[in-house]
């Protein structure tokens, strides 16, 4: 359900809209490089972040995740249920995890 931004994508980058004023860049490792002095972590032996993203129902939790898996990631973790919270999380093509959450409004 999400849509690239064309403007800030191309054959090295592709610019994923998650939200109003919420982007993350996708970049080829020989492009991400050019950014760093520092080497690229190796998403099989370690960790540096967890991205997390909110989802407005739990079924959009298990679509996420879901066609996340179907486009070549893996799962991390099975799906969480703490009640006023349900996460699932997934391992994109490159390695890196990411965390789909919903959490009910308190009031």
């Amino acid at each position: 359900g999400f849509e690239f931004n064309e403007q800030y994508s191309d054959d090295k980058a592709a610019c994923l809209v998650i939200g109003e004023n919420i982007y993350a860049m996708l970049l080829l490792e020989q492009f991400f490089q050019s950014f760093t002095n520092q080497p690229v972590t190796d998403t099989e032996t370690s960790r540096e972040v967890i991205i997390a993203i909110s989802a407005d129902s739990r079924v959009q939790v298990d679509e996420i995740v879901t066609k996340a898996i179907e486009a070549g990631g893996k799962p991390a973790n099975d799906p969480m249920d703490h009640g006023f919270m349900y996460s699932w999380s997934f391992q994109d093509v490159d390695g890196h995890l990411w965390e789909v959450l919903y959490m009910e409004q308190q009031n």
